[in-house]
Parts: C-alpha cells; sequence; structure tokens
C-alpha cells in the first residue's frame, strides 16, 4: 500500500483528488494539508510514501515546503502540482528535490500512475515538458562549453557520464539501451551507479545536476 499526504490551499482541491485515489487498491490517503508550513509538520509526522503537493499556496509555498521535507531526510517523495507546464514554481520543484511534477488539468488516471512510478523510486517528467522547462530557463543554465564544478562529477566513468546525459533528456531505460547498444539490464546497473555516486535520490534530480553542471544541453 503506497501512503499518500494531499496538499493544497483549496479544500475542493484536495477533496477532488481524494476520490480520484479512493478508487486505487493500493494507494491511501493518510493526511491532508492546507498550506506549506502545515504540509511539512504532516509530513514529518506521518512519513508518507509520496506528498502530492500544489506549488502556488499563500505563506510557505509549494517550493519551500518540498525543499525542506527533501532536506529532512525523510523518505517521502514530492509529486509536484503545477497549473501550466511553463511554471517557475515546476523548474524550482526540481531544484528543490522534486522527484517529478504533473499538471493539475493532466487526466485522473495519470496521477495515479504517477504516485505509483515515484513511490518505486522513479521520476516523473515528461521529455516534452522537460524540454519546454530547459528553452525556458536556458538563461539560468551553463552551457556545455561551461566546466563542470561539482567534484562528485568525476566520480563517474565516462560511459556514466553517458548515461547521465541520456537520463537528462527524459528517456526510459530501453531508450537509452537503445541509443547506447547495450541491455536495459546494464543501463539499470548504470543509473544505480550514477545515482549513487552523485548521491541523488531519482532521475528526476540527476537531470537537474546533469544541466546545472552544463553536462547536458
Amino acid at each position: 500500500m503506497t501512503t499518500v499526504v494531499l496538499v493544497d490551499d483549496e479544500p475542493l482541491v484536495r477533496l477532488g483528488l481524494g476520490m480520484v485515489l479512493d478508487g486505487s487498491d493500493d494507494i491511501e490517503v493518510v493526511g491532508q494539508a492546507g498550506d506549506g508550513e502545515e504540509a511539512v509538520e504532516v509530513v514529518g509526522r506521518l512519513r508518507p510514501d509520496v506528498v502530492v503537493m500544489d506549488m502556488r499556496m499563500p505563506g510557505t509555498d509549494g517550493v519551500q515546503a518540498t525543499r525542506r521535507i527533501v532536506a529532512s531526510g525523510w523518505p517521502s517523495r514530492v509529486l509536484a502540482l503545477t497549473t501550466f507546464d511553463l511554471d517557475e514554481y515546476a523548474f524550482a520543484a526540481l531544484q528543490a528535490g522534486a522527484s517529478g511534477f504533473l499538471l493539475k488539468t493532466s487526466d485522473p488516471r495519470h496521477l495515479v500512475d504517477a504516485i505509483r512510478t515515484i513511490a518505486r523510486g522513479d521520476a516523473v517528467v515528461a521529455p516534452r515538458v522537460t524540454r519546454r522547462l530547459l528553452e525556458t530557463f536556458a538563461e539560468q543554465l551553463p552551457t556545455g562549453d561551461s566546466p563542470a564544478t561539482d567534484p562528485r562529477v568525476d566520480r563517474l566513468t565516462d560511459r556514466e557520464r553517458e548515461v547521465l546525459v541520456e537520463m537528462a533528456t527524459g528517456k526510459s531505460n530501453a531508450e537509452i539501451a537503445r541509443d547506447l547498444f547495450v541491455s536495459e539490464y546494464t543501463v539499470k546497473a548504470h543509473v544505480a551507479r550514477v545515482l549513487g555516486k552523485l548521491e541523488l535520490r531519482d532521475r528526476t534530480q540527476a537531470a537537474v545536476f546533469a544541466f546545472r553542471q552544463g553536462l547536458a544541453r
């Protein structure tokens, strides 16, 4: 059973999300919060598997709450909810450590699938949305000509760097395996080593890391 906490400043939105999730046998909503400050308190007390977090809230917003939850070291992973796929809050959420984001206008089934995916330790960021976000915030990111500054980069082998760059474009293990002419099992092993060496939680953090270090463009 995957446990979930819903965070949104609109009670009707939380009610709607709860109704969607109630139809899943493997997902249980264990708590709710109406703002970021309350979210941190509830998540710290309940330690859910996934936090469905609205980004735009008065007071402590979703980005600040996400940053505090991730920094706490709690096992809870954050799924950011945004209204627009070009929302600067969405990119900020990924930088803060969210494991992915979903549009509020998405099909309800996508919400269920996204929660299951994040609970497994994977990320939820569609390649199309990733590209649009990176285009929008390109000026804030280093170029491929900029030298990497994080010493963790030196821990990677050449092949692991290749895999990291492929991950940054939002490709699945199968797509990376096809492009690098290796098996999916090999790719999975490389991904695990990349995350371990870079001390990152998931593929979304790896993608943000790659672009911030100028390894991907």
